[in-house]
């Protein structure tokens, strides 16, 4: 069975920095594409950054050249990890974050699109303070 745990989140000041950790269980020998989403309330779920089963990443416009998303996955294992390095954070990145998978390829124009995932955590909260 596919789970997937977000913690890190929190509260900080503008201008700071925090990183989030998913970690994913279940996925067998497989690669499959990751992604991090927020969603506030009243409004759609936003693509913040995505991993496709070759490593390439994209981010969402907003946080491009301030959010980092990367992957630790162990060899033939059903475990692996993924982050999100957020820097220079404003107070519109806050948000309930969320971590998402799919265990297959997913184009550029699907990667940061929620509907393709099948799998979700529970989100951890981000609070970004003026």
């Amino acid at each position: 069975q596919v789970q997937l745990v977000e913690s890190g989140g929190g509260s900080v000041q503008a201008g700071g920095s925090l990183r989030l950790t998913c970690k994913v269980s279940g996925y067998t020998n497989t690669r499959g594409s990751m992604a991090w989403f927020r969603q506030v309330p009243g409004k759609a779920r936003e693509g913040v950054a995505g991993l496709d089963s070759e490593g390439i990443a994209k981010y969402g416009p907003s946080m491009k050249g301030r959010f980092t998303i990367s992957q630790d996955s162990a060899k033939d294992s059903d475990k692996n990890t993924l982050y999100l390095q957020m820097n220079s954070l404003k107070p519109e990145d806050t948000a309930m974050y969320y971590c998402a998978a799919v265990p297959r390829y997913l184009s550029s124009y699907l990667l940061l699109q929620s509907l393709p995932y099948t799998n979700w955590g529970q989100g951890t909260q981000v609070t970004v303070g003026s």
